[in-house]
């Protein structure tokens, strides 16, 4: 793991204070939630960028679903959800 590096940015101070409740009741630093949540960031961001280089290789070799099909499957979704 790479040493730890200082870095500061603005946020509005109702977050602050959402973030500090929330660091006192876990019994946490602020620190310690926000390497969490950009961790829990970056692992989205990865997992998206992933996805969409899975997408486009399936496009490159012709993997696709038609877009008929992909209106039916739409529409039987939306019934599901009722």
């Amino acid at each position: 793991m790479a040493s730890p590096r200082t870095i500061s940015f603005r946020i509005d101070a109702d977050k602050v204070a959402e973030l500090d409740q929330l660091a006192k009741n876990l019994d946490r630093d602020r620190s310690y939630l926000l390497n969490e949540a950009v961790e829990g960031y970056l692992e989205q961001q990865r997992r998206f960028r992933a996805m969409v280089e899975e997408g486009i290789r399936d496009a490159d070799t012709g993997r696709t679903i038609p877009d008929e099909e992909v209106g039916l499957m739409i529409a039987e979704w939306a019934q599901v959800g009722r």
